[in-house]
């Protein structure tokens, strides 16, 4: 592995990290990786293990995960025929379950964070706080909507997150694409790095790689269109101190423009089969 670039953990605790690349895989590793990283995610302004809406990049992050869990159910419902169980992994405070289950999905999240757990049961859904909990065998649909680039032992994790599919089921994964645009431009800025959170960054090379060693194939690649202006607001925060809304729009949107020829979206959505 040779080093990628130097970063840091500019939301939280400041302090730097190396971004290695590994040829083989195409894809970029966090290093190191910190144990203990539960103190990494400690803050009121880690906006997934909450639900702030008090400043104006909040508000804007509420109002697009509002109008995207739709799209989302959509999405899954497309691709599964029949039973309609779903098993959210990292499901945070849980609006991905409420829709689903509001769409009539039988629908339960595995959640490690006790505050995200407990914002999650208010809403009356079902979450475990490990995978092992679960009393379900098998589900017809699986989701890590941003949640794949979180995992240690991400191997194991996976391996573990296959032996609960339905043979006929689908996995449903959103990942950050540091191949985009948006990435290149902002370098050790770009906020999607979100290091030591992100262990792993991928590129849709390793997606197919990773997936492949477990017998998974990718049926469909699909882009998340506005990740790229959200990432670009705050990688323009970390770079100059000021949220540059106009610029942040404009980077976002020419990111999408050029990813519509290359496919290297701000962030990928991969839908799986066992193969």
């Amino acid at each position: 592995m040779k080093l990628y670039l130097k970063t840091k953990d500019y939301s939280i605790s400041q302090e730097e990290f190396h971004l290695m690349y590994d040829v083989d895989m195409d894809m970029l590793i966090t290093k190191p990786q910190p144990e203990g990283l539960e103190r990494y995610y400690q803050s009121e302004t880690y906006i997934s293990h909450t639900d702030a809406n008090n400043t104006l990049i909040e508000k804007l992050y509420q109002a697009v995960k509002k109008y995207s869990l739709g799209k989302k159910v959509k999405l899954i419902d497309r691709y599964v025929k029949g039973e309609r169980t779903l098993l959210d992994f990292g499901s945070g405070t849980g609006d991905f379950l409420v829709a689903a289950k509001n769409c009539n999905w039988s629908a339960i999240g595995v959640e490690p964070n006790s505050k995200a757990r407990k914002l999650s049961k208010a809403k009356g859904v079902k979450v475990q706080p490990e995978i092992n909990k679960l009393q379900t065998d098998k589900f017809n649909a699986i989701t890590l909507w941003h949640v794949l680039e979180h995992l240690p032992e991400l191997e194991e994790q996976i391996a573990q997150l296959i032996s609960k599919m339905d043979n006929n089921g689908i996995l449903v994964i959103a990942v950050p694409n540091f191949r985009s645009y948006d990435a290149k431009y902002y370098g050790q800025f770009w906020a999607a790095y979100d290091v030591p959170r992100h262990l792993w960054h991928f590129s849709r090379n390793a997606m197919k790689k990773l997936f492949s060693r477990h017998k998974m194939k990718i049926i469909k690649i699909r882009p998340m269109f506005f990740d790229a202006f959200y990432v670009a607001m705050l990688s323009e925060k970390y770079k100059t101190g000021k949220t540059n809304f106009t610029k942040a729009f404009f980077i976002g949107l020419w990111s999408n423009i050029k990813a519509m020829g290359s496919g290297e979206y701000s962030s990928l959505v991969y839908i799986l089969q066992k193969a």
